[in-house]
């Protein structure tokens, strides 16, 4: 991979509209980083609203309090990613550097990682093939949590669908300099004050609607904290206590919104099959070599069957 300090045609273009730079950061890391199967990761969960790729960058629209804005990301060294922010956001960035540092995962130590999933027999070479492979995070716990809810026991591309539609017809439009991306996902609040007929017409079920219908109400009211300051146990606790909520929806949350390392939804479909087990007895049994870092595991599994999650 070759590096370059910009964005190339879009800093071009963005400085002969606007007559200025995007304000920027440099966010460094331990290498590797596996780039690529990060923002592959990332876009495949995309409303074709909210996030994209454009040569090599992440792109996405975000949310700093009132203020919202965009981004766009990619490595210009082999231990340093650029991050660059919509001139909206320049008064942000000291409060979005923790964030953006947990949205790509860059406080991981891949070697330790590494030293610990190739001590297993199947897990080795997968974590040769994919060297750095990170636990993809989220800016946005609600967001995060919206989509695990819409996808419990449908397709990738069947949730990608039902969060598409939420989005425009409950998020908010946005101007970018990237083509297609052009809207925010509806926070909390905006989710919490519809009707469960609000959501039917976006195809969810009557009891996903009310799922979601509760998680977004405990999220306003401030009951519920999903990121990584929260404790991962009481909040596991809190999801579970909410109708419509089990333990794979809690461990998927818990890996990406909450930042634990050890979260494992052990009844994953995929899972199973990539650890070529039957039961999800069989795979908590297996999981435990994979200590304290099972959620990498997990994306290891996921991602050499081409999924995910």
């Amino acid at each position: 991979m070759t590096f370059s300090d910009d964005l190339g045609p879009f800093n071009q273009a963005f400085r002969q509209v606007h007559g200025l730079t995007p304000p920027s950061l440099r966010l460094g890391f331990r290498p590797p980083l596996a780039w690529d199967a990060l923002t592959a990761f990332l876009v495949s969960r995309s409303d074709g609203h909210s996030q994209g790729l454009v040569d090599g960058h992440y792109v996405r629209t975000l949310r700093v309090g009132e203020v919202t804005g965009w981004l766009a990301a990619r490595p210009v060294a082999d231990n340093v990613l650029q991050v660059q922010l919509a001139p909206s956001l320049r008064h942000c960035l000291p409060a979005l550097q923790q964030p953006l540092r947990r949205l790509f995962d860059l406080d991981a130590d891949p070697v330790a990682i590494a030293t610990c999933l190739e001590s297993d027999r199947q897990l080795a070479p997968l974590s040769q093939q994919t060297p750095g492979l990170r636990l993809p995070g989220t800016l946005d716990g609600f967001e995060l949590a919206m989509r695990a809810v819409l996808g419990q026991q449908i397709s990738v591309k069947a949730a990608t669908t039902l969060f598409r539609r939420i989005v425009e017809r409950f998020g908010e439009s946005l101007e970018t300099p990237f083509e297609g991306l052009d809207r925010l996902p509806p926070t909390a609040a905006r989710i919490a004050g519809l009707t469960r007929e609000d959501l039917l017409p976006c195809g969810l079920t009557r009891r996903r609607a009310d799922t979601l219908l509760a998680l977004a109400r405990e999220v306003r009211d401030h009951s519920l904290r999903l990121d990584t300051t929260a404790d991962p146990q009481a909040t596991r606790q809190q999801l579970l206590a909410l109708p419509g909520i089990g333990p794979w929806t809690t461990e998927y949350i818990a890996m990406r919104a909450l930042g634990d390392p050890d979260a494992f939804p052990r009844s994953d479909l995929g899972l199973l099959k990539g650890a070529g087990v039957t039961r999800p007895a069989e795979l908590e049994a297996r999981s435990q070599h994979w200590r304290p870092w099972r959620a990498y595991a997990a994306f290891h599994l996921w991602h050499s069957l081409g999924q995910g999650g």
